[in-house]
């Protein structure tokens, strides 16, 4: 059995982030970068986001409890409050990012992560939070109908991913 912990994300986070990155770049459906990311590449990424912002993990807890220093854990996703726009007049809101390694998808860590996330968002004060997902993207948009989103956008064939798959974006938002 598993248990799962959130926590901010640390360097030790680095290789893990990367693959669970570079697993959704590779199988496409997900993000619209085109290759791999590199280690160097992802740790510029995690270090661009300052408070309020953040990126965190979730690790899968086995063989004890979660608040525990014991047992096996492994981090089997990450996620990020990131900047939505750089322009101050929109400071509080946060367009939200999230990534599941293959093996832990469809066993609840998603719906952990992004309810971590949002208590995340409005603990840092943020009043609006984004979701710019490809739009036959199934999961995330279930994930973000049940958690209240409201899509308020699509924008047909906008982004190709590394399959060469061309994808309508659709966009989604939860008051805080």
């Amino acid at each position: 059995m598993s248990d799962y912990l959130f926590r901010a994300a640390g360097v030790r986070d680095l290789p893990a982030i990367t693959d669970i990155y570079n697993a959704s770049v590779v199988e496409g459906g997900s993000t619209a970068d085109l290759t791999p990311r590199t280690p160097e590449q992802r740790r510029a990424w995690v270090a661009s986001h300052k408070p309020p912002y953040g990126v965190f993990v979730v690790e899968a807890v086995s063989g004890v409890d979660a608040e525990s220093d014991a047992g096996i854990r492994e981090v089997v996703a990450f996620g990020a409050l990131s900047v939505f726009y750089d322009r101050a007049g929109y400071d509080g809101v946060t367009d939200l990012a999230y990534y599941i390694a293959p093996a832990w998808r469809r066993r609840g860590v998603g719906t952990f992560l992004l309810g971590r996330l949002l208590d995340e968002a409005r603990g840092r004060g943020m009043r609006k939070a984004i979701g710019v997902i490809f739009a036959d993207n199934d999961g995330s948009t279930a994930l973000m109908r049940r958690f209240g989103f409201s899509r308020f956008g699509l924008l047909p064939a906008a982004a190709t991913d590394a399959t060469g798959m061309m994808h309508d974006m659709s966009y989604w938002y939860l008051d805080l």
